[in-house]
């Protein structure tokens, strides 16, 4: 099978736009070039609009198995393709745990069913994400999991994760950590600060997590490995991150859209669409995040897509669970808040979703070149729309961007040189 994109734009390194067509066959990018007239088997007209490599998430929640009325495999990657990404990546905290080889197969057994994009799944650090046994970080290692972590709960002890850290270095695996020390949470709901005294709210200190990033990152420089950390929220956190990197240990981080895009005065009622871990931090927070995005302290972005029914969200901050839902949104509001407004480029944003993560984790993905994998996602720039939750693919609806006027939508989507979203018109 044969596809010729014919008059598209693609980014290149000076942040200009050029006019190319790229010839698909197969699952390879074959041929690109100003113009290209080879017989194929379908020729798409991208009509000048900006044609980019695949968007990666290497952190998202799908929910299955175990929790579909919140998202399914199937649902869950259809939201990614709409968004414009090809590559995804989900957390274990599902029922059952993907701790053994048994549950890692039939969940890689589920995707190969149900999956619209690549699906690359963690397995978890430890048994039932329960903290107190590691898995068989060796023999998981065989199956094709993407890494290993615990997400959802910090590894409590230096112990456990030291002897995580030994084995995921054996095997050339990375660990990717949620960083949240329990002993100092007291059932933080939302950041303290200005906001929690005002709702009278239990707040959820900044040093949950800087903490643990302070004592993973000596662990990671005395064995070696990968350590990853997951959605980055708060100053401390990045200078204890630029710090290791300086002292030459392999630690990298993510950044989400929402602690990019918000802070706590976001926060204005008991609204739980703005309930997520790690919460929306202080104005001080937010701008120490966007300066390490930008002097690379911080690697990419990651959404941290989790959905939940809009019934457990009506419980207000104490009792509705973390999280928001992100892989439909997060390239227009990036889009117009930050490149639009002339804060970051449009081949920044395009690095942090794309190339940067693939590089972090040596994924042969991320790229629009000849002899890469077919992976694409078509963009209109000009396209603007009032982001509405309810004509989400996701099962998930809790956003807290809800009536956002944005512009830039992917309006195609391709995975292995198969269209695997197309943007639906009057036509």
């Amino acid at each position: 099978m044969k596809i010729l994109f014919k008059n598209a734009n693609r980014l290149i390194e000076t942040n200009e736009q050029e006019k190319c067509d790229v010839l698909v066959e197969g699952q390879q990018i074959v041929k690109i070039a100003n113009e290209i007239n080879e017989e194929a088997d379908q020729m798409i007209d991208c009509e000048g609009k900006l044609l980019l490599p695949g968007f990666i998430d290497v952190h998202i929640h799908l929910r299955e198995p175990g929790g579909e009325e919140k998202e399914t495999i199937k649902t869950g990657t259809e939201a990614a393709a709409r968004g414009g990404y090809t590559t995804v990546c989900p957390m274990p905290n599902t029922n059952p745990v993907p701790d053994n080889m048994e549950k890692v197969e039939d969940l890689f057994d589920r995707i190969e069913k149900d999956a619209v994009v690549r699906v690359l799944p963690y397995a978890a650090i430890t048994n039932g994400l329960a903290g107190e046994e590691l898995t068989d970080i060796t023999t998981l290692s065989q199956t094709g999991v993407f890494g290993f972590t615990d997400d959802g709960v910090g590894i409590q002890t230096a112990d456990m994760m030291l002897r995580a850290m030994k084995e995921a270095q054996a095997n050339n695996m990375p660990i990717v950590a949620h960083c949240e020390d329990n002993s100092v949470v007291y059932g933080g709901v939302c950041h303290e600060g200005e906001v929690s005294k005002r709702l009278n709210l239990p707040g959820h200190h900044s040093l949950t997590e800087s903490l643990q990033i302070a004592r993973d990152v000596l662990l990671a420089e005395a064995t070696g490995c990968h350590y990853h950390v997951c959605h980055i929220s708060t100053k401390e956190s990045v200078r204890v991150v630029r710090d290791a990197k300086k002292a030459g240990i392999h630690v990298t981080a993510e950044v989400t859209p929402h602690h990019l895009l918000l802070n706590e005065e976001a926060v204005v009622n008991d609204d739980a669409n703005f309930k997520m871990n790690p919460p929306l931090r202080s104005k001080e927070d937010q701008n120490a995040l966007i300066e390490g995005l930008l002097d690379g302290t911080i690697d990419f972005i990651a959404t941290d897509h989790a959905p939940h029914t809009e019934e457990e969200k009506k419980k207000g901050f104490l009792h509705a669970p973390f999280g928001i839902v992100g892989l439909e949104t997060a390239f227009p509001l990036l889009y117009t808040h930050f490149v639009k407004t002339n804060r970051i480029t449009l081949k920044q944003l395009v690095d942090w979703m794309t190339i940067k993560p693939a590089e972090v984790f040596g994924l042969p993905y991320g790229t629009l070149q000849e002899n890469a994998p077919a992976d694409l996602t078509l963009v209109d720039l000009d396209k603007q729309l009032e982001i509405d939750k309810e004509t989400f693919y996701s099962k998930g609806k809790n956003t807290p961007f809800h009536g956002w006027e944005v512009y830039g939508f992917p309006i195609m989507t391709v995975v292995d040189g198969e269209i695997v979203f197309k943007e639906e018109t009057n036509d």
